[in-house]
């Protein structure tokens, strides 16, 4: 008979509990638990956090500021008394398990955690560092946590923050190849950091992807796709066989392969990345000497190489640019002030930005307040 009564309770308590976990109707969140997700991605990968919101002043229980950590989220792993007899972490939120999802492989805190989703627990401790917990098995809060489904636990410092009332994940510090993701409630913010070691690679086989897609259509999708690895130095023979192919693909109708400037610009940057720069000086001095060429992208090299401190060769292309574009007078101009600046040819220079102050175009006319400083600046030093 009491073996029956306790079946029962058991029932009644699940039915309570589950009930609106396992529900497919919209009803409120257990406990004022409001749910929520957060995702950042870091370059091609994505990461994202599930979990519910506990508030620091609940409804039913006021004021609980103070009496969070050692208190409501017990220090250490602890028995729920519900489930297997283990103790067991924090859940890192409220009701369900709270779960991370990455896209690829990824390292967390220097150690590695492969590509997938997973259960996020946190071990709080009153003295010394609070580890976080990746495990394989989600559940329902932390009551099934069994440690035999761990893949990840890596330990952190928490740090001392000031009030915050939800419960909340986020992402800061962000770079290229990471982030750092954290939890903050109450007056506390536990952090992890999240590394993708080889974010480029992932980029060059996405983009490889979608050149074999709609992306491979279009001669531009292969010169961005051949320039991001110049830029970058990888994938240097593949990058070579992309220039070609933007400069001769066999596409479609409008979008065959384009023997313009852009194009054969992104050759000649492939070309010096691999070490081969007397092919690339051939190969940009055809771009610089196509009929047509935008004197707006002819200015743009030039003043990349005005940046590499190749000041006598920046000179050559402005030169060039005005003699191929003798009606044009604010790209042209712009590009000969910059040069003569940087040789400090100070009358040649004054002339040309002259010159630009008189040929501003619309588009560009926020920018006259910094070519005035820079006019002004020459006449006070001649």
């Amino acid at each position: 008979m009491k073996q029956a009564i306790a079946v029962v309770m058991v029932l009644m308590l699940s039915g309570t509990v589950f009930s609106q976990e396992l529900s497919e109707l919209a009803t409120p969140p257990n406990g004022d638990n409001e749910r929520a997700e957060v995702a950042q991605w870091i370059g091609p990968v994505k990461i994202s956090i599930e979990y519910h919101s506990p508030r620091v002043h609940n409804p039913s229980t006021n004021d609980r500021t103070g009496h969070i950590w050692g208190e409501l989220v017990h220090y250490g792993f602890f028995d729920e008394g519900l489930g297997p007899t283990r103790g067991a972490p924090w859940r890192a939120g409220a009701n369900e398990s709270t779960s991370i999802t990455v896209s690829n492989d990824v390292k967390v805190e220097g150690k590695y955690l492969k590509a997938g989703k997973y259960a996020l627990f946190l071990d709080v401790e009153k003295n010394g560092p609070w580890t976080w917990v990746f495990s394989n098995h989600i559940g329902w809060g932390s009551y099934q946590y069994d440690p035999k489904y761990d893949v990840l636990r890596v330990p952190v410092t928490a740090q001392d923050v000031p009030f915050t009332e939800f419960l909340t994940y986020g992402f800061d510090d962000r770079q290229p190849g990471g982030a750092l993701a954290y939890l903050q409630w109450e007056k506390k913010r536990i952090p992890f950091k999240i590394e993708v070691a080889n974010v480029n690679d992932l980029y060059v086989a996405k983009m490889r992807q979608d050149l074999e897609s709609w992306g491979g259509f279009r001669n531009e999708d292969w010169q961005t796709a051949a320039q991001f690895c110049a830029d970058n130095k990888i994938n240097l023979e593949e990058a070579l066989t992309w220039a070609d192919k933007a400069i001769r693909g066999p596409f479609r109708g409008a979008t065959l392969g384009q023997e313009n400037f852009t194009n054969l610009q992104t050759k000649a940057a492939v070309l010096a990345a691999m070490g081969r720069q007397s092919e690339a000086d051939v190969v940009m001095q055809k771009a610089l000497h196509l009929p047509g060429n935008d004197p707006g992208l002819v200015y743009a090299y030039g003043m990349s190489l005005l940046g590499a401190k190749n000041t006598a060769k920046a000179m050559e292309v402005f030169l060039l640019n005005q003699r191929q574009h003798p009606e044009e007078k604010y790209w042209t101009s712009l590009g000969l002030a910059r040069g003569y600046t940087a040789t400090a040819d100070k009358k040649n220079a004054i002339a040309n930005w002259e010159i630009v102050l008189h040929n501003v175009p619309p588009t560009f006319s926020n920018r006259t307040p910094a070519f005035e400083a820079a006019l002004k600046k020459l006449k006070e030093s001649s």
